[in-house]
């Protein structure tokens, strides 16, 4: 039976440079980076963890193997889920305007490959998967109020690839999940693309503020029944709402949804940096750290807890974190 629940996000960063590099180097057992996210993982002791930047491949052979490793060290996980990206996946059109076609930018998300960085799920608990909703392959311009990117010719980078392009970079999921004694709860994630690396019009920035945007559009009813209850909504939105580029506002405008508690868990290691409610290490001085990653339940739940893992640099697991990936791991104590 389950009395408390403790719900994780975590952009590992594995996302290896080719099809079927992350399998090997998680059953080769000699991969650094590997054992830092595992033994992470161990240290945060979630209920529920999903996780970012994680290869998908079609059979699960990379998650499967992630789990068995886990389990390997203590942490079992017996459910895990996991549905295709659209990182990686082809259009053939001209997606980023380059007027080549092909490359990573022209896919349906960022990707050299198909499922390359996607998304996925371990749980202690059964997924309910026959109730699962995947709005991936929601297009962008299908967005009500959608902000779509445009040049002085029009739309950006043609009328053609705006018609084709999906909202989300990775995917955007509600996952319903069966807890004994406690009943059905729902995780409601994604990951966001980074709203850099464009131009003038500002094509990541904008899509990168609809993804966000997307949830409580999907919570007031737009596409259908949504829950009321016992959520949670989690995962790399790569937006700060004070800091960093992007449109801040739209974060700003999510975190005080009074459907939603931001309990704006802070950490050791990321006050020592400068900001106790960063998630992300990145370069100083540009883009510097930011908060990226968010764990918001509901605000039916009662919390017992929430925080980031970001060790005080002087602690043994600093280096270990580090290790590991540039975010880091958020998790919240939720119960009834």
């Amino acid at each position: 039976m389950a009395d408390s629940l403790r719900i994780a996000t975590y952009n590992t960063e594995l996302a290896r440079k080719g099809p079927g590099l992350l399998l090997r180097d998680i059953t080769g057992g000699k991969d650094a980076q590997v054992d830092a996210v595992l033994a992470v993982l161990v240290h945060a002791q979630a209920d529920i963890v999903v996780l970012q930047g994680f290869d998908y491949d079609l059979t699960g052979a990379a998650l499967t193997a992630f789990a068995k490793a886990l389990g390997a060290k203590g942490l079992t996980y017996p459910h895990q889920f996991a549905l295709r990206p659209n990182t990686g996946m082809p259009t053939g059109l001209d997606m980023d305007g380059d007027g080549r076609l092909g490359g990573p930018r022209d896919a349906q998300g960022y990707g050299t490959f198909s499922g390359q960085g996607g998304m996925a799920i371990l749980s202690r608990y059964p997924v309910a998967r026959e109730a699962v909703r995947d709005f991936s392959g929601l297009l962008w311009a299908d967005l009500p109020g959608a902000t779509l990117p445009r040049s002085d010719a029009g739309p950006f980078p043609s009328a053609q690839a705006q018609a084709a392009q999906r909202l989300s970079t990775t995917g955007h999921w509600v996952v319903p999940i069966d807890i004994p004694d406690m009943g059905r709860i729902t995780l409601l994630t994604y990951h966001a693309t980074p709203p850099v690396f464009d131009s003038p019009e500002d094509r990541n920035g904008l899509r990168n503020a609809d993804e966000t945007r997307f949830w409580q559009v999907y919570l007031d009813g737009a596409f259908g029944p949504a829950p009321t209850d016992r959520f949670v909504l989690l995962g790399d939105a790569n937006l700060d709402p004070d800091a960093g580029d992007g449109r801040r506002a739209t974060m700003r405008q999510l975190l005080g949804d009074p459907r939603l508690t931001d309990t704006a868990p802070t950490s050791a290691g990321a006050a020592a940096a400068g900001d106790a409610t960063d998630t992300a290490d990145w370069d100083d001085p540009t883009p510097g750290n930011l908060r990226a990653d968010y764990a918001l339940p509901s605000a039916d739940w009662t919390i017992i807890g929430s925080g980031v893992l970001w060790p005080d640099p002087t602690d043994p697991l600093a280096e270990t974190v580090a290790t590991a990936s540039r975010h880091r791991l958020v998790w919240v104590d939720l119960t009834r």
